[in-house]
């Protein structure tokens, strides 16, 4: 990870725009993915200069008008257009996730409502992708797969050293991609676990890990669907929700959903009370 992460991250957004998104042409003559900084500077009503300043690093500190203008020329989410703030305030000493690594225990309310939502896979997770609490639900779905098997459990972990993550997850790609911008955006901020743990992975895992560290400066999604291949039910397509809960340490509720009626009745068989025996045929 450089040090110029405003940079990267208004960058990794820019080629992410489709010109007909905001009203340009395409063409196959493009040469740049996304919007040239010409077209940003336009819609954002700034300098072709002043931009590329802030892209190289050469000027961090943009006043909150401009950052504003930029995000709605980007079309950023709510969570984007905090991140960029956050981005900002992390140069300019304003903020910092701290020395302390994050806390372990989850609030009552939370648990509360973990029980509430059995018997669906949930799971509460920290900044660093590992896991607090989950429902028993989720035990039976990612128990079998072998997810939970290091102390602490840690969704990042698995992905880039457990050699069992390629076959449960047949999109291994994609989510080694969201894992590993997951840790950037946490590390970005500043926070020092979020930076070990990148380095821990750099080393135990190497170029798939570190590759898509460097090259994951945009956030990863919050909502989606992935596919398992579970070793007891099979093929399985679980659409998730990931919402943040209203703490300081950034903590997150994560809820999987049957996205077609096949996985619906593997998941009812799966999550029902008593033994686990085979269900893929």
């Amino acid at each position: 990870m450089g040090d110029n992460e405003l940079g990267a991250f208004l960058r990794s957004r820019r080629e992410a725009v489709a010109p007909a998104d905001v009203g340009l042409p395409g063409g196959s003559r493009r040469r740049t993915p996304g919007l040239r900084r010409a077209e940003l500077a336009t819609l954002a009503g700034i300098s072709v200069e002043y931009l590329t300043r802030l892209e190289q690093g050469r000027d961090r500190r943009p006043s909150a008008e401009i950052l504003a203008a930029l995000a709605d020329a980007l079309n950023l989410s709510a969570d984007e257009r905090v991140h960029l703030h956050r981005l900002v305030k992390v140069v300019t000493g304003g903020v910092c996730q701290g020395g302390g690594p994050p806390a372990r225990t989850v609030r009552p309310t939370v648990r509360a409502l973990l029980d509430r939502l059995e018997p669906a896979p949930a799971l509460v997770v920290d900044r660093l992708s590992e896991l607090l609490a989950f429902t028993a639900g989720y035990d039976r779905l990612a128990g079998p797969a072998g997810l939970l098997e290091a102390r602490p459990p840690n969704l990042t972990r698995f992905v880039f050293t457990d050699a069992r993550a390629r076959a449960v997850f047949p999109d291994w790609e994609r989510i080694a991609d969201e894992r590993a911008a997951e840790l950037r955006a946490a590390a970005a901020l500043g926070d020092p676990h979020a930076t070990a743990l990148a380095e821990e992975l750099a080393v135990t895992a190497g170029l798939r890990f570190s590759g898509r560290f460097e090259a994951s400066a945009a956030l990863p999604g919050r909502t989606g669907v992935e596919r398992w291949t579970h070793p007891l039910a099979g093929e399985l397509l679980l659409a998730y929700e990931s919402l943040e809960l209203p703490d300081t340490d950034e903590q997150r509720l994560i809820v999987y959903l049957p996205a077609d009626d096949a996985t619906s009745a593997a998941l009812d068989l799966l999550t029902r009370p008593g033994p686990l025996t085979t269900l893929a045929g």
